[in-house]
């Protein structure tokens, strides 16, 4: 073992802490506002690798300082390991200007405000190179980085273009403008090329909401509410913006700030996105900018060379109340809502009409009717049902303008009330386990909106507005009936009435349907098509008895299935699901455990 080279030491240290131009960037920024500054520009070639400066209105440094200030582990900011416990500046380590000086050409030139002149210095490897040289300059600090990287050519190589580094760049400066409003940013492209010029800017004085509208959009801008709140027992402040469910962006832009510091936190930002679902439509996503302030002492910002990452105290306590204040104000918020309306062309109708037929549907209201009928009812044709059959109140007055085309069209299903005489008890275990969860996790606020609210109409096949009070909620009635059914197979288990189908349909023919379709996941590795569809046959036999007697799943031990189960009267589902719904109940189910087998089979009932 060979102790290595300080050199090497030095040159490996330094590209830990600068990965790329833009960590130069924040932790050069985040000097500047440790040293008061209220004005900094920053100024590109090539995206920082070729020149990057940096220059503020702060309280420069002194003449008797320049000669160890790009030396590793100096430092103005802390005297002992205790200080870390309370440290609120962003600087502590003394590593950056030593960092950025192993791997490129650093020159410095500042001035205080005591100073009659500025005085300039260059260094290499940490070290002062030539005599620190008085020169003309403002009160501040300006640094200049040139040949990022000219002697780690394999790093300088490995990065793509110039204009991704800085689109980095950029958006670190933009997340920083933002937290620091009030405070002017500013980012120049200083290329010979047309994209050359200001690619950030934010003035003097602004305030958030300006400054979010300036660097992220209008249309972000003006859709901005405003958290703010203290919470005593963890002693946590949370202020921020966030945008309202009538913005949706295509990606979630996440800015957070703890104890000023920018950071990143995965559990909140994936709390927070899902938050949001429930308000935007699909694909859609939320802008969020939070400032968290906490106790110094429950902070660790010493976790990673960068400082992208704090470790803090009661981590799933503090995500559960930020979640909750931004849930409070996307509730609270009393804003209108737009929606855009496309007219269908004049065919669409046409192609959704069912055709007049001469023969009954293959099932029947009349159950003593038992003519001989096709298959058609599980035809996969998307058109040959409407989207909005899901939901109860649509798909009555949708079955309503059927029946007006055919006047011979009969409803699909016959209701057998094979109805028990009196309502069964059960008392298992693990169905009480699964309703209790249920009621734990109801929000209040969303059941009285539910129970009280008014119906306003359709925006797409699976959104509807609804009206409570003052507000004006969209809801995604797939999402909403799916969970009505589910809930309502656990608080009737084992109490259903049965549709009976007036022809049997063969489960070994559904699950060939199944299998046809993209949504199975069938690969040739999964075996035969025939194999896996008698698999099926012979499993979901060998359920016949637990899956009639407790949710009405009539299937025969050859393989017919004669009937599903009723849960909302005068509802009938899509029998163009059959298919797949029979291919995923054996093998979508854990049928190894009796309450996870239950609440697997509710949820597959409910999806169909």
């Amino acid at each position: 073992i060979k102790r290595l080279d300080e050199t090497v030491v030095n040159r490996i240290a330094a590209g830990e802490v600068i990965q790329r131009p833009a960590n130069a960037v924040k932790e050069m920024i985040e000097n500047c506002l440790d040293a008061g500054s209220t004005c900094i520009t920053v100024s590109l070639k090539s995206g920082g690798l070729k020149l990057l400066q940096i220059s503020d209105n702060g309280h420069g440094i002194r003449k008797e300082d320049m000669e160890i200030v790009c030396e590793r582990f100096t430092t103005s900011k802390l005297k002992e390991f205790d200080d870390l416990k309370s440290i609120a500046t962003f600087g502590f380590r003394g590593e950056a200007l030593a960092s950025i000086s192993h791997v490129a050409h650093l020159t410095i030139t500042t001035r205080t405000k005591d100073s009659k002149c500025a005085y300039k210095a260059s260094y290499l490897d940490s070290k002062l190179k030539g005599a620190v040289r008085p020169t003309a300059g403002n009160i501040g600090t300006q640094i200049t980085v040139e040949d990022l990287f000219y002697n780690v050519p394999t790093r300088r190589k490995a990065f793509k273009s110039a204009s991704e580094e800085h689109q980095k760049i950029a958006d670190v400066m933009t997340r920083y403008a933002l937290h620091n409003s009030g405070k002017s940013f500013t980012l120049r492209k200083m290329d010979q090329d047309v994209s050359a010029g200001v690619s950030v800017r934010t003035q003097l004085g602004s305030t958030h909401v300006t400054n979010i509208g300036t660097l992220f959009g209008s249309n972000v801008g003006k859709e901005v509410i405003q958290v703010d709140h203290f919470d005593p027992q963890l002693h946590l402040k949370i202020n921020g913006y966030v945008t309202n469910a009538n913005c949706s962006i295509k990606r979630f832009l996440f800015l957070l700030f703890i104890n000023n510091r920018l950071v990143e936190c995965t559990v909140l930002k994936k709390a927070l996105d899902s938050l949001y679902q429930t308000y935007l439509p699909k694909g859609g996503h939320p802008f969020v900018y939070l400032s968290l302030e906490m106790p110094a002492n429950n902070l660790d910002v010493n976790v990673h060379p960068t400082k992208h990452e704090v470790h803090f105290l009661h981590e799933g306590t503090v995500v559960e109340s930020v979640e909750k204040q931004v849930e409070a104000a996307l509730l609270s918020c009393d804003s209108s809502r737009t929606f855009y309306m496309q007219k269908l062309l004049p065919t669409a109708n046409t192609e959704t009409t069912q055709k007049p037929t001469t023969t009954n549907d293959p099932v029947s209201h009349d159950p003593k009717s038992h003519d001989p009928k096709s298959h058609d009812s599980m035809s996969q044709d998307p058109k040959s049902h409407d989207s909005m059959s899901h939901d109860p109140k649509s798909h009555d007055s949708m079955s309503h303008d059927r029946k007006s085309h055919d006047p011979k069209s009969h409803d699909p299903m016959s209701h057998d009330p094979k109805s028990h005489d009196s309502k069964r008890q059960i008392q298992l275990t693990s169905v009480l386990q699964l309703s209790e969860e249920v009621k734990e996790k109801s929000h209040k606020e969303l059941c009285k909106v539910l129970h009280d609210h008014t119906f306003v109409g359709c925006v797409e096949p699976e959104l509807a507005l609804i009206q409570h009070e003052t507000k004006l909620h969209l809801v995604n009635t797939g999402n909403l009936s799916e969970e009505l059914f589910y809930q309502t197979l656990l608080k009737d288990f084992g109490n259903f009435a049965i549709y009976r189908l007036s022809e049997s349909a063969p489960i070994y023919e559904l699950a060939m349907l199944g299998l046809n379709l993209e949504e199975s996941g069938w690969t040739p590795a999964d075996g035969s098509k025939e194999n896996l569809a008698n698999y099926i046959v012979n499993f979901l036999g060998g359920k016949a008895e637990m899956l009639n007697d407790y949710f009405c799943i009539d299937i025969t031990k050859v393989g017919p299935l004669c009937g599903i189960p009723m849960l909302l009267k005068g509802y009938s589902p899509p029998l163009e699901g059959l298919p797949l719904f029979v291919m995923r109940l054996a093998t979508e189910v854990d049928w190894e455990e009796e309450k996870a087998c239950f609440n697997s089979v509710c949820r597959e009932i409910a999806r169909f």
